[in-house]
């Protein structure tokens, strides 16, 4: 049985960093390309960063030069660097292997 379990979500101020991971299991995060999704009540999920099986990256207008989405076989984990986060970042953002599982998703709020 394919588990993801995000965590890191939390409370941050403006121009604050977070790293959002997550555990899979059940699965090989080496073998699929991952990805990281946010959603915000009353709009779609939307694509936030993806990472191919063989390492290609790509990231939504939003999140380029901010966001980093990296991967640790080793872990079987997947992570997102979240830096200089802005209010419009605030979500609950889901680990996503593409095409099949989703985590419970985990809430980032950025406020002062």
């Amino acid at each position: 049985q394919v588990q993801l379990v995000e965590s890191g979500g939390g409370l941050v101020q403006p121009g604050g960093s977070l790293r959002l991971s997550c555990a899979a299991s059940g699965t090989r995060v080496s073998m699929y390309a991952m990805a990281w999704y946010r959603q915000v009540p009353g709009k779609e999920r939307e694509l936030v960063a993806r990472l191919s099986s063989s390492g290609w990256s790509n990231y939504a207008d939003s999140a380029k030069g901010r966001f980093t989405v990296s991967r640790d076989n080793a872990k079987n984990m997947v992570y997102l660097q979240m830096n200089s986060l802005k209010p419009e970042d605030t979500a609950v953002y889901y680990c996503n292997q593409v095409g099949g599982f989703w985590g419970q998703g985990t809430q980032v709020t950025v406020s002062s």
